[in-house]
């Protein structure tokens, strides 16, 4: 399987993450626990491997993501230059 990356990153939206979290003082441990609670099966050390790039993200988890941290996806991944709102 070719492995692809994204301007050295291997997905786009782990910035987008990051700063939601932030925001939202959501640590990287909660998150993935309301992750789990909604199906994903996500631990902390992967969130944390999607933020600083060296994960990728499948769809579905972007919609959980985007879900969790009440952001549009389209913000999520970078779609949206506006501020945090859906």
């Amino acid at each position: 399987m070719k492995i692809y990356d994204y301007h050295g990153r291997k997905n786009m939206c782990g910035d987008r993450i990051k700063i939601a979290r932030a925001a939202r003082r959501i640590s990287q441990a909660d998150l993935a626990a309301r992750l789990q609670v909604a199906g994903v099966i996500l631990e902390r050390d992967s969130i944390s491997r999607i933020e600083i790039g060296t994960r990728f993200v499948t769809d579905y988890e972007v919609v959980e993501i985007a879900r969790a941290l009440d952001v549009s996806i389209e913000w999520l991944l970078g779609q949206k230059k506006d501020d945090l709102n859906p």
